[in-house]
């Protein structure tokens, strides 16, 4: 539940090759949650980006893929677990200091930095020492995913509270992270709060999920999180948090997520690139407390940062999803685009009223991420307030977790030359509700809202079946006023809906044209 409040002797047991000493402790939520509202009541001291050594520090990026984890020095590898844990080398862009540790029941353990779990490449044969007391940059969790006897990566945590993960079959793309904290604000610097220190909890033999605690440490927020990953076709990590607050900010994310959108069968800023589609995700997805199903295409069309923002006084999900599966769709065999897991997030706790944001950020290549969707609660967080909340997430290539029957598959527009001030979009809704046999006819529902709604007119409405199931909305909008030009009207949001007399089949496409 995302609730708001005021804030108001060990015993050495074992030691491994690498001085590791298990001590007696009762590792669980509360303690990390204790250590987190300690945490939070003293000044924050960023983490010392200068404590590694010089020639970990300046680690050029193929030096640093040069450094690669030695599987037979995973943890639990030798115990024949379900799980096994593999860590990141400190260096290169990741200079601040992660602190692992092990649990189980009764005792815990640091797990020291040491050279035995690393393997060297040519390009850093020479390297210097490792600090004695250093930290790791993160670590990756490995399962049997898709093959009994091959443990696959599942999920990984590297860089500030970002993580990864993957279900079966599925390549990286998306990403998610603890917090987002004036992500897109005007004139503020965003904050990125770090995972500092994670628990990992030891496996026992019959365990279908893994479990592990983390403390995040930031300017504006301390918090404890808990995690369970459970592994299959599709992935589902469960998260639950306690945020302590340090100071006030002007926008609070909740699960937010981070994707690449670079340009799509719907974009009309075209780039010279020998692939049709380059994209990690394709759309935002959203179910609202009352049902309500929403469909937000993904554009990088303007130029500039877009914002959209979608309020609602309860969240029952919302997503970044990739829902084009095609192959033929990105025809790029290295990337493989078309197995990149969508990422949907079902609150199992009472988020209270808010928003959901989209940020699209202009982008010229698919390096980066440029695409963030997260929760923004109405209330902000004040200093010395306490909040709680959770999720669960799934890394899923369903192309639609929302769970509406009838969806949208794709988005197109175009101008004629012959009709320089009328531009026709086409939208295509696939779903079993609106295949079925009936002798009422689909129609649909378009219409303009917001701002200058009143400066367009949607005309030549028409509904067609298409092959392979889909069926096809097309309209075209063009400017009310006699000799009016589309391109000075601006930004206008559109809806879109199929329906059979008074029933709506399918979910709502939202989109923003800028003519």
């Amino acid at each position: 539940m995302l609730r708001i409040f005021p804030l108001a002797a060990t015993v050495a047991f074992a030691a491994s090759a690498w001085c590791q000493t298990w001590e007696r402790e009762d590792v669980g939520f509360d303690n990390i949650q204790s250590r987190a509202r300690d945490l939070a009541n003293k000044a924050f001291i960023p983490p010392n980006r200068d404590s590694l050594p010089a020639w970990m520090s300046h680690l050029t990026y193929d030096q640093y893929r040069d450094i690669r984890f030695n599987p037979n020095q995973a943890l639990w590898a030798t115990d024949k677990l379900p799980f096994r844990a593999m860590f990141f080398h400190p260096g290169y862009l990741y200079r601040e200091p992660v602190t692992l540790n092990e649990f189980t029941s009764s005792h815990q353990q640091r797990i020291r930095l040491a050279e035995a779990y690393f393997n060297y490449g040519p390009l850093v044969a020479k390297h210097g020492d490792l600090p004695p007391d250093g930290g790791f940059a993160g670590f990756r969790l490995h399962a049997a995913l898709n093959d009994p006897g091959t443990f696959d990566e599942l999920v990984a945590f590297q860089g500030a509270s970002y993580w990864r993960a993957l279900g079966k079959n599925q390549k990286y793309g998306i990403s998610s992270r603890g917090i987002a904290v004036d992500t897109g604000v005007e004139g503020v610097t965003e904050e990125f709060p770090s995972f500092r220190e994670f628990w990992l909890r030891k496996p026992e033999a019959g365990d279908t999920h893994a479990r592990f605690y983390a403390l995040l440490d930031g300017p504006s927020y301390v918090g404890a999180y808990a995690f369970k990953v459970h592994p299959g076709n599709e992935t589902l990590v469960d998260v639950r948090a306690v945020i302590f607050t340090r100071r006030a900010v002007q926008r609070l994310g909740i699960a937010p997520m981070s994707s690449m959108f670079w340009f799509g069968e719907n974009s009309r800023r075209r780039f010279d690139d020998f692939r049709p589609e380059v994209h990690d995700s394709d759309g935002l997805a959203i179910r609202t407390g009352t049902g309500e199903r929403l469909w937000r295409p993904i554009s990088n069309d303007s130029g500039k940062v877009e914002f959209s923002f979608f309020d609602m006084e309860k969240c029952a999900g919302f997503g970044l999803l990739q829902r084009d599966r095609r192959f033929g769709a990105y025809e790029d065999s290295e990337t493989n685009y078309h197995l990149r897991p969508s990422l949907w997030v079902e609150p199992t706790s009472d988020w209270g009223s808010g928003r959901v944001v989209l940020m699209e950020i202009p982008s010229t290549n698919e390096l980066s991420d440029n695409t963030v969707a997260m929760w923004q609660p109405s209330r902000v967080p004040k200093p010395g307030d306490k909040i709680e909340f959770s999720y669960r997430q799934h890394w899923t290539m369903d192309e639609d977790p929302s769970q509406a029957d009838g969806h949208v598959v794709a988005t197109r527009s175009g101008v004629h030359d012959w009709q320089r001030e009328q531009r026709t979009m086409v939208v295509e809704f696939a779903g079993k509700a609106i295949n079925q046999t009936s002798e009422v006819a689909l129609t649909a529902h378009v219409e303009a809202v917001g701002p200058g709604a009143e400066k367009v007119k949607i005309q030549g409405v028409t509904v067609q079946g298409m092959p392979e199931e889909r069926w096809r909305v097309a309209f075209q909008i063009a400017p009310v006023a006699e000799g009016g030009k589309l391109a000075q009207i601006g930004a206008i949001e559109l809806r879109c809906s199929l329906k059979r007399g008074e029933n709506f089949l399918t979910e709502t496409w939202v989109h923003r044209v800028t003519p």
